[in-house]
């Protein structure tokens, strides 16, 4: 699927959520390469400002920076009239930003898992409302739900968190492309990115095997997004994971829970 700004001979324009790092990071530098202005929204300015000066002389895009925490909901207001505005309109939405919680559910504070419930929920399924409201209206767009194979399995309220974002970006592939909007959700398995760092998790928690290549996540993404895919799952072994997830024994699963903990 291609995707054209909304004037005569514009550039599209994609809006990144996380983009100061990891699939996000990538997300953004393919897209300005491919010659989408992006809008960059994540919660450290001075990364986002470097970010936005690097694809602007690299690829000679125009990056808008848009300073928010997805966990605070007047800020996320701020980014979704962004996603919704008419006059200015993002044609490709790319909800990315996400982190993860070391411990199990009850070693955290509620408080904990609320900001994870609102940064991997509540921020893409609001940010996917606003933009579906003006790609409806002009039959054109496209959003990309970074989710994870994750979600096809009973590891916690991650787990459960992307479980929520696949089923929604299911549904709404299928409930909007009547309307000219494509919806597709990537399911990553364990990427090398800071977001195990961040968790204080070593490499050496995941076998070998199942680490993927940051850039192959992302290249094939967006290439199946081009063929017009609902469900980008990168790598055979991740595919069949995916699939097992979805017929195994939930008491068979659990036995994985301790992957990526250590």
């Amino acid at each position: 699927m291609s995707l054209t700004g909304s004037a005569p001979g514009s550039r599209p324009l994609a809006l990144v959520t996380g983009p100061t790092s990891g699939l996000g990071r990538v997300f953004a530098d393919r897209l300005a390469r491919r010659g989408h202005d992006v809008v960059l929204v994540a919660r450290d300015e001075a990364r986002l400002e470097t970010v936005a000066d690097e694809l602007a002389t690299t690829y000679g895009v125009t990056c808008e920076v848009l300073v928010a925490d997805l966990a605070d909901r007047d800020q996320l207001k701020l980014v979704e009239d962004r996603a919704a505005d008419l006059e200015h309109p993002v044609d490709l939405l790319v909800n990315n930003a996400g982190f993860g919680l070391r411990q199990k559910f009850l070693q955290n504070t509620v408080e904990q898992e609320q900001a994870l419930l609102d940064v991997l929920v509540t921020a893409p399924m609001r940010l996917t409302h606003a933009a579906l409201r003006q790609m409806t209206q002009r039959h054109t767009g496209g959003i990309i739900n970074v989710s994870s194979v994750a979600g096809t399995q009973p590891r916690g309220s991650y787990s459960a968190a992307k479980a929520y974002v696949n089923r929604l970006g299911e549904w709404a592939a299928h409930e909007y492309a009547k309307d000219g909007v494509h919806v597709m959700t990537v399911l990553p398995g364990f990427t090398r990115t800071e977001f195990h760092a961040r968790m204080e998790v070593g490499r050496d928690a995941v076998p070998k095997l199942l680490w993927l290549d940051v850039d192959r996540v992302v290249d094939e993404a967006l290439a199946d997004f081009d063929a017009g895919k609902r469900v980008s799952i990168p790598s055979k072994r991740y595919k069949v994971i995916a699939t097992a997830g979805k017929h195994l024994p939930v008491r068979l699963l659990q036995r994985f829970q301790s992957l990526g903990r250590r």
